[in-house]
């Protein structure tokens, strides 16, 4: 660092510098009113922000002007030019180091790492075909014709600053245009590497330039080796820390913002310091840094923060250095700089056109999207800002050539970034309107018309529930209708553009339709991965994994993303298995059953005692250790010359240890010796050391023998197989290493896996929403079906590979949603004002111990034993008195792979609580034939999976009926079974609570899975239901009626069978949720069940909403035309799929 203190000057050999512009001072110099400077700029940014509507070339144009002004003002006048005197005296590379970290920062995150990491070759092709082309041509341009007699080395160091392309503002106007975020990010992307490599290349002239003589291509390569691979690996390393600060849990809104702000510059200086880039290191940073590497909602105020800092960072740049210019010569302006300009401006739009045509073939392969158009757009990209101008100062500090006009540098590098920063982004967005690249898409339109009529239709119905509260009975509501009537017409916003009307473009193909909608799937899932972590249900690095995962597959036309992909996105754990079985295979089992106690012998008694000892072992470790030394000078040339005798001898000795220890064992295992693969190497060592000892002995017999002589070296460097059987105390180790790590891919694969079931839920909820008709609805949803399906298959195969890895890993994630659980009770107590501040705050910090505690949880516990299995029943309430009854009474059963446990039309024989292992099944049908449904929904048969803690057959065996499926074992299995008639004593013993509670805990069950958004903020845990009457079941026979009083009945869910409505005869089939404007309904089916959630408190009002709901049952005789099976309609098994 005390190498590039240059500044707008250049330093002699006086103590006193020479100003780069204006006249030094001649006074005494008060730096007081320089941060009136300061604040008078950023005033004036902002109130010009303001006044021009956010256009941001007229405000940089403003600032210029001003300052220019200023610096002319400056020049002549002794108190202006008092103020501007600490900017002319500060050093450029301070300026440097003050305000581009930052900038740099900010730019390389909003790079998305997953889509650089994707296309990285076609980004670094892209900004070296870029560097290249446009240093050949400016350069030259340059040479030719710039008028101030520049020498080569300022020419060419002018032509390496123009070269850098603005990475903010280059792609600002092309999102506004609606360009691919590839796109933006490989221009981003390229913009970094030109400048990163741009400031390395100054950082070496400036750090040499005051003695050549170290100028040498070994300090050049090993310089670049430090700058470009030391300071990635830093900037990594550093990107670990903040996240660790980031993401902790105790730091508040203000800290995190103070630490990232500070951080950023912190990593600057101290790459900078150990003498590598600091750019590059927070490039690095920048881009390893994502949404999930802050705490829930706190990326957006950081980022706003930041944001806010180098637009005030921009503003001030650009006003300093008008400052600049204006304290210079006046009488170097011409009409030939004005030529130049131009000339400038011209030759960077041509060489940014010829880079875009040379890397075409890279972004079309890059992505299906790109054609001529997107071409010619991205064309204008080559904008020019900060980057450039705050290394122009340099061009005068490096160059050995001293110009009289330095000022003129910074001059045409300002007017020039203020040129293409708005005639190129004007011409960006009416060449991008004008070749019809702003207009949406059909399918894009339809999802839009979608979304607004889902909003209109939201608030309809917001309007109509106001319309019935009291207070609100003297509205306007014609007023209200009509204000609040969303008027929206994509199509109208785009200007300048032609919309066709060919039926070619009204009537887009189901294909064009689905791609539109499978990258609204993408936007979705990533949305839902991001959502989960915040929640805590899903660990960052899985959500991390997921989004990167579904960023590399969102390019390919048509891929839609499953399971499968995501386990070969993620590193595969196969080697791990195989390297912990042979480690497994090679661990040394010293089994007791071969060493056979030797009869009535004292001496093989001894011997058998010292053999199968501890100290024995131990001590044979000792040798092998203690033989290192006399190796060590074995494999020495010289030292073995000095030491032939007492090498040999010590040989002797280590091989008489290595036949003794043989020989005992030998003694004792007899033949049994060689079942054990150490001892069959330890024999090795023994032939191979008597062999070595021979050959010693004849050497010495004939030592002219050439042959023998080499055959005798090789045997002895042999001797290193000596240090094999130390594997053995290694080998432990490393098995626990292997065990830990195959736990650790077992755990994330299972939460990446059950993060991946969950995000295709959310997925199927909006599906109908970004789906223009309803055959792209019906294929959206079996896709995403058959992959979730998929997924609840990897599910239970996990488990079955690792139970103690998934029940750890269910066990932590349950503790966390209790705390959770907790926290937002806390906070709403806080909220209302039951808990003060000073208490509030206590009690947060001791529940975010707990969540904090949750990261050194086991990561694997043992499965409990089966007969633990059973109070895991909901229905059994843990109940002594019901798990004795049952526990007499159940058998273990096991089933091996492909297994049948029950076949679809045979009568139920009894329950099966899955201990362990897998089955899959025909998914649920509530008692519906398929034919009854109008749902495409529940239409289609899917494939159920169960594994472990799951219950099969209780429906059935409620209903007495026909089983509807078959379930085939995936995987060797262990039930538990419970007899029909064992059941039905239970509910003769328990009547009539055992049966009602089964009948609960499947209806909560179906609500649970089908209906989770709807009963998201409703307590239904299963014990509260039963004590607290928060939702009870109740029963409708066919032709009979009920009437629903939705005043007290908040939810109404159908979960078997069939009712219709009594008015308008409109039919609701199971699962479904009963709509309020129903206020009576009739069964259709045997049998049907209702889950109702009272409005009120339950547990006041149990009796009066019972009573009601008896009362309000009637039989009718209406006649319906259902096609219906005989008396024993086949019932199903319900099963949460996970």
């Amino acid at each position: 660092m005390s190498n590039n203190s240059f500044s707008f000057w250049a330093t002699k050999s006086g103590s006193k510098p020479d100003l780069l512009c204006g006249r030094p001072a001649d006074y005494f110099v008060a730096q007081k009113h320089f941060i009136i400077l300061i604040c008078a700029t950023i005033v004036l940014g902002g109130f010009s922000r303001m006044v021009l509507k956010n256009s941001e070339v007229f405000v940089l144009m403003i600032l210029s002007v001003s300052g220019f002004v200023t610096g002319r003002l400056a020049y002549h006048f002794v108190e202006v030019h008092q103020i501007v005197y600490p900017l002319l005296k500060t050093p450029s590379f301070s300026l440097y180091c003050y305000f581009l970290p930052l900038i740099v920062f900010m730019a390389a995150l909003d790079v998305d790492f997953y889509i650089v990491k994707n296309v990285f070759w076609q980004v670094l092709l892209t900004g070296l075909i870029s560097f290249g082309t446009a240093f050949a041509i400016i350069s030259y341009v340059v040479l030719k014709l710039n008028g101030h007699s520049w020498d080569f080395q300022c020419c060419m160091l002018f032509s390496i600053t123009l070269c850098i392309i603005d990475p903010l503002h280059s792609v600002n106007t092309l999102k506004t245009i609606g360009i691919s975020k590839m796109y933006t990010d490989i221009i981003r992307g390229e913009s970094l590497i030109i400048c990163s490599f741009t400031c390395i290349f100054f950082g070496i002239f400036r750090g040499h330039s005051t003695d050549t003589s170290m100028f040498r291509e070994l300090h050049i390569i090993i310089g670049l080796s430090f700058d470009v691979f030391g300071s990635t690996i830093c900037g990594y390393w550093c990107t670990r820390v903040i996240q660790i600060i980031l993401t902790d849990l105790f730091s508040n809104t203000l800290t995190n913002v103070v630490l990232c702000f500070s951080l950023v510059y912190m990593t600057f200086y101290l790459v900078e310091y150990f003498g590598m880039s600091g750019i590059v290191a927070l490039v690095t940073v920048g881009l390893n840094l994502d949404s999930l590497s802050f705490k829930p909602r706190m990326e957006f105020i950081i980022t706003k923060f930041l944001i806010m800092c180098s637009s005030v960072y921009e503003h001030l740049i650009y006003a300093f250095f008008g400052i600049v210019i204006g304290c210079g010569e006046i009488k170097y302006f011409k009409f030939h700089s004005i030529v130049f300009t131009v000339t400038l401006f011209i030759t960077v739009n041509f060489v940014r056109l010829l880079t875009i045509i040379l890397v075409s073939p890279i972004l079309m392969h890059s992505s299906y999207e790109y054609d001529w158009r997107w071409g010619f757009v991205i064309a204008w990209s080559g904008i020019r800002g900060v980057f450039s101008l705050l290394l122009a100062p340099d061009i005068y500090n490096i160059s050995r050539f001293k110009l009289p006009a330095p000022h003129m540098f910074i001059f045409y590098i300002q007017v020039l970034s203020l040129l293409t920063t708005g005639i190129n982004s004007h011409m960006m967005l009416r060449s991008a309107k004008t070749l019809g690249l702003c207009a949406l898409s059909l399918p894009r339109q339809m999802a839009v018309r979608n979304a607004i009529e889902h909003i209109q239709e939201i608030i309809r119905n917001t309007i109509t529930l106001f319309k019935t509260e009291k207070i609100l009975t003297n509205v306007n509501w014609n007023v209200v209708e009509e204000k609040a009537k969303i008027e929206y017409n994509p199509i109208l916003k785009q200007t300048h553009v032609q919309v066709s009307h060919s039926p070619k473009e009204e009537s887009p193909t189901d294909e064009v339709l689905i791609e539109e909608a499978r990258l609204h799937v993408a936007i979705i899932q990533m949305s839902s991965f991001e959502k989960q972590c915040n929640d805590g249900t899903l660990g960052v690095e899985a959500a991390r994994i997921l989004i990167g995962a579904t960023k590399s597959y969102c390019p390919i036309h048509g891929k839609f993303m499953s399971i499968s992909d995501v386990s070969t996105y993620v590193r595969a754990r196969s080697w791990l298995i195989k390297f912990k079985n042979l480690l497994t295979y090679l661990e040394y089992h010293k089994e007791r059953i071969l060493f056979t106690v030797p009869g009535n012998n004292k001496f093989l008694i001894f011997v058998y005692q010292i053999i199968i000892s501890e100290e024995f072992e131990y001590a044979t470790h000792v040798v092998t250790i203690m033989y290192i030394f006399p190796m060590i000078i074995h494999l020495w040339p010289i030292a073995r010359e000095l030491n032939v005798s007492a090498l040999t001898s010590i040989n002797y000795y280590f091989m008489f240890l290595y036949i003794l220890e043989s020989a005992l064992k030998i003694l004792i295992l007899k033949r049994k010796y060689f079942l054990q693969n150490w001892n069959t190497l330890d024999f090795f060592i023994i032939v191979i050391g008597i062999t070595d000892i021979l050959c010693m002995y004849f050497v010495k017999l004939r030592p002219d023998s050439l042959i023998l002589i080499q055959f005798t070296v090789v045997i002895g460097y042999l001797r290193v197989i000596r240090f094999l059987p130390i594997f053995k105390i290694i080998i432990p180790i490393l098995i626990n290493m292997a065990d830990v790590q195959i736990k650790k891919s077992l755990s994330l694969m299972y939460s990446i896996t059950k993060g991946y079931v969950k995000s295709q839920e959310d997925a199927k909820l909006l599906i109908r929403q970004i789906s223009g008709r309803e055959s792209i609805y019906r294929k959206l949803y079996d896709i995403l079906e058959k992959n979730k399906r998929e997924a609840i298959r990897e599910l239970g195969l996990i488990e079955h590979e690792g139970r103690d890895v998934v029940i750890a890993l269910k066990t932590k994630q349950t503790i966390r949603n209790v705390i959770a659980k907790a926290l937002k009770n806390l906070t709403f107590l806080w909220s209302r004002g039951i808990i003060d501040k000073h208490e509030g705050i206590e009690m947060n910090k001791v529940l975010l111990t707990k969540i904090k505690a949750l990261n050194n949880f086991p990561m694997a516990i043992p499965p409990p034993t089966p007969d633990k299995y059973l109070p895991n029943i909901v229905w059994m309430e843990n109940k002594d008195v019901l798990i004795e009854f049952f526990k007499e009474r159940t058998k273990l059963t096991y089933f091996d792979y492909g297994d049948i446990i029950c076949r679809e039309g045979e009568m139920s024989q009894g329950i099966f609580l899955i201990i362990s292992g897998m089955l899959h099944s025909s998914s649920p049908t509530f008692g519906i034939d398929s034919t009854q449904r109008t749902d495409r929904q529940f239409k289609t048969m899917y494939t159920e999976y169960c594994t472990s803690g799951d219950v099969l057959g209780e429906l059935s065996c409620l209903l007495k009926r026909e089983i509807e499926y078959t379930a085939i074992c995936e995987t060797t299995l262990q039930a538990f079974f419970i007899s029909l008639e064992d059941l039905y004593e239970g509910f003769d013993v328990f009547w009539p609570s055992l049966e009602y509670k089964m009948w609960l805990k499947l209806a909560l069950s179906i609500a649970n899975q089908y209906f989770e958004p709807n009963i998201a903020g409703e307590d239904l845990k299963f014990h509260k239901c039963v004590l607290y009457n928060h939702a009870y079941v109740e029963t409708l026979s066919s032709y009979n009626e009920m009437t629903l009083n939705h005043v007290i009945m908040k939810l109404i869910i159908l979960v078997y069978g069939i009712v219709i409505n009594s008015k308008t005869e409109e039919t609701f089939v199971a699962p479904s949720i009963i709509p309020k404007s129903c206020e009576q309904i009739q069964g259709i089916s045997d049998v049907s069940k209702l889950l109702i959630i009272p409005t009120s408190d339950p547990a006041k009002n149990d009796a009066t909403s019972h009573a009601m709901v008896s009362t309000g049952l009637r039989t009718t005789k209406k006649d319906y035309n259902w096609k219906r099976k005989d008396e024993f309609e086949s019932g199903h098994l319900f099963r949460k799929a996970f």
